[in-house]
């Protein structure tokens, strides 16, 4: 209810990469396999819009985890505090952060437009890989 209420991180994407990493660590002990674990960086959750942006910039840090990464950026807030757009408003923001995403080391995008964010991804894999 309040984890937007001034977040502060000395590093966000360290400390991020720090809880996911101990998470990881905790549910392999319990018995989950590790290639069932997925990350996500919780874009838009207990952080403040340079944060948001932060992360997304460094992506490819948490490919440290040696696990697949999950970007769930669409529609979130700090595409509408950019372009000054309502939620239902944000789809070329959402797929321009789901490139973002991808570029930069997402290998799953949640998005809300389906369509789009194929053939925005199709774009990007064409210019990453050719």
């Amino acid at each position: 209810e309040n984890m937007q209420d001034n977040p502060i991180y000395d590093d966000v994407v360290g400390e991020v990469l720090d809880f996911l990493k101990h998470s990881m660590d905790r549910y392999v002990a319990l018995g989950i396999r590790k290639d069932l674990i997925v990350v996500d960086p919780g874009i838009g959750f207990g952080k403040t819009f340079s944060h948001n942006l932060e992360i997304l910039r460094s992506l490819d840090r948490f490919r440290d985890l040696e696990r697949p990464i999950l970007v769930g950026s669409s529609n979130k807030a700090f595409i509408g505090h950019i372009l000054g757009r309502k939620p239902h408003e944000r789809d070329t923001g959402s797929m321009a952060a789901a490139a973002a995403s991808v570029m930069n080391g997402a290998h799953i995008v949640r998005v809300h437009n389906v369509k789009k964010a194929v053939e925005t991804v199709k774009i990007i894999d064409a210019i990453k890989y050719g």
